[in-house]
This record gives C-alpha cells, structure tokens and sequence, in this order.
C-alpha cells in the first residue's frame, strides 16, 4: 500500500465516543511506508485508553507491521488529572463538572451541599455558578446582594460558608433577564475561569446550565476536567434526559464519578418517616448501565427548601439532619473517587510513555 491508500484506509477509524474518523478530524498528521507502516497521529485528549484504542483500530486494519505514534496534549506533571491539554486556571487541583439532563433537579441545591461538605472534610473548595440563564447560587448561599470586589484586571471571588463563590448572578441586575447566544455563553464562562482571582484550591465545583449544548463543551475545552456529577430525580421523564447528560460525559472523556439522586423520598416534618412519594432508586439501572455509581439519594427535606430560599444551605446550617448527613456521605465518596482517578492517570500516562514532547508512544 502506498500512503495515499493507507489514508483511505484509515477513514475508516472512528475517534473513541464520536462518529467522525481520525482523518475528517484532521488526526493524521504523518504516513511513512518503509520497512513497515509509520503512523503518526495528534489527538486532543490525555486519555490512555484513547490512545490505546486508537493504536489497536489501527493496527487491526493495517497490520501488526505498524508502528503507531500519538502526540497528545502536554501536561505539567502537577496537573496528571487532566483530560485535556487547556487550563485557564491551573491553580486549581481538581475541577468537577456537576450537570444535569433537565432543569428543577436540584442541581444548584446539590452543587453548594456537596461543595460546603466537602469545605467541612478540610479542603479549599470553590464554587463557580455557571448556568449563565438560571445563576441561583449567589441566593442560596445568602450573597445576591454582595457585590465582588476588582482587583486590577480581575474579580476576586466571594468567600461565604467555607468556600469561594462566583456566579454571574452577583455581576447582573437582578431579576435580569440574558438573551445569550452560544457564543456569549462560551466567552462568559471563560471569563468566570480565566478572570476570577481563585485561591489555590483542591477542588472546584462548576454548576452547569441544564442540558448538553455549549457551556458543557466549552468547559471542557478550558480546564481539565476531572469528574462529572450527574444530579437527577427519580420519575423515568428525569432519567432519560440523566442519560443524555452521562452519554455526553462520555463523549467529552470526562470520568463520571456519579449521580445524585434528589427528590428521593420524602421527610414528613410530623413524624420524622419517608416516604417515597416520587419513588426511590430509579437511578439504579442507569448507573450500571455507565458503569458508575449514586453517590447520594437526598429526600425531599423542609430544611432543604427553607435553607436555599433563606440562604442557609442545610449542610452549613443543620448539619445533623439527614440530608446534610447524606451530603457528606456522598462528598467523601466523592474524594475517594477523585483519589482513584487521580492514581488511574498516573498509572495509564506512564503505560503510554510520554516524553517530554508530549508524544506517547504505542506498541
């Protein structure tokens, strides 16, 4: 085969969790036909196992004679989490994606419990609203009316319960209403990252917009994303846009480290009882199906509800109710599961050999 043979060949490998191939992407940067085939590819993801399978497809479908290289994006050795080569905000260790199929699930709600929960197991936490429609963070953490404070070229985040905050929410008129396009959302929430004063912080929370569209995308083209939180409530209309929101995870390599389950029962203030008034556990065969896991099922609490229109979040202000003890369960399963990503990078960027070119080299 000569090497514009072997190009034809090579529409036919599909880029792991898309439809398009190596070449529509423009992947294929190299072809050498010499003693064997030479392929050499530039991909956008840190993924071992991207670069693994890629080099399998490849090898399959031109022979065990072919020599694969695969130049990712470079990464410091600090940031070993990342899933991408961009970061506009490297002082931060971990970023977790929390998002949601629908909206009214409760992911603001859960954003700022598991956020606070985890600011309560010792780490700096922040918290970045970026549902540029809906900001209702800056509400519930009691801050709608502070105005941040401008620092030279940047915004210096807001420091309440614990944990830096930003939302959009603090920099509007309330009650106004942003009639974005995609465009105006992505430059937005670049800002939110790249011209806020954050902390040197372990870990920051980014409360999506509801959907799967262009805020989701951006983020992840911006910093390297470590985890994905799904939130969702457990009627079946709920679990199948949940699926969409775990499928999109996938799609943008973006390890998910579980679903939250709001609305899970119901507290009756009278006699302290659940009941499962909208069902429980509905998240169950969807997890398995992600192979992932629920981190927490939250029941429907009056503290919950009088908390986040009070500004009083339930895990800040009643710690010893029993969602604020099932926010923490699930914010220490959390880490552990941030841990664990963070030992599995190490481990699958050693197997794939980087150099200090960033190549990875695949046998």
């Amino acid at each position: 085969m000569n090497e514009n043979e072997i190009l034809e060949k090579l529409k036919s490998v599909i880029y792991p969790g898309f439809k398009k191939s190596i070449v529509e992407f423009g992947f294929v940067k190299e072809i050498k036909v010499k003693d064997g085939i030479f392929i050499s590819l530039e991909i956008v993801s840190n993924k071992a196992e991207v670069s693994q399978k890629l080099a399998k497809d490849i090898k399959n479908l031109l022979g065990e004679n072919t020599f694969v290289e695969i130049k990712t994006p470079k990464i410091q050795e600090e940031k070993s989490n990342s899933q991408s080569g961009k970061n506009i905000a490297p002082q931060i260790k971990h970023f977790v994606m929390v998002s949601s199929g629908k909206g009214g699930v409760g992911k603001s709600t859960t954003t700022v419990n598991l956020a606070i929960s985890m600011a309560k197991l010792g780490l700096k936490v922040g918290v970045l609203d970026a549902d540029i429609y809906g900001p209702n963070i800056p509400r519930m953490l009691g801050e709608e009316n502070t105005q941040p404070i401008v620092i030279g070229q940047t915004l210096k985040p807001i420091l309440t319960h614990g944990i830096e905050m930003m939302s959009m929410g603090v920099l509007i008129q309330s009650g106004q209403g942003l009639m974005w396009r995609g465009a105006m959302i992505m430059k937005a929430i670049e800002q939110l990252l790249r011209d806020v004063a954050w902390d040197e912080l372990d870990i920051l929370f980014i409360d999506m917009p509801p959907g799967t569209g262009d805020a989701q995308i951006t983020l992840a083209q911006s910093v390297p994303v470590t985890a994905g939180v799904c939130v969702t409530t457990p009627q079946v209309v709920a679990l199948d846009d949940t699926a969409r929101s775990l499928d999109m995870f996938e799609k943008l390599h973006i390890p998910i480290a579980g679903v939250v389950e709001n609305m899970s029962g119901f507290i009756c203030p009278d006699n302290g009882k659940e009941y499962d008034i909208f069902g429980k556990g509905g998240s169950k065969k969807l997890v398995e199906k992600y192979g992932t896991e629920i981190l927490g099922e939250i029941p429907i609490e009056i503290a919950i509800r009088e908390g986040g229109d009070a500004g009083k979040p339930v895990s800040f202000y009643a710690p010893n109710s029993i969602s604020a003890t099932r926010y923490e369960a699930a914010a220490t399963r959390l880490l552990e599961i941030i841990k664990k990503i963070d030992d599995e990078n190490l481990a699958s960027n050693a197997a794939i050999q980087p150099d200090n070119s960033g190549k990875a080299h695949c046998h």
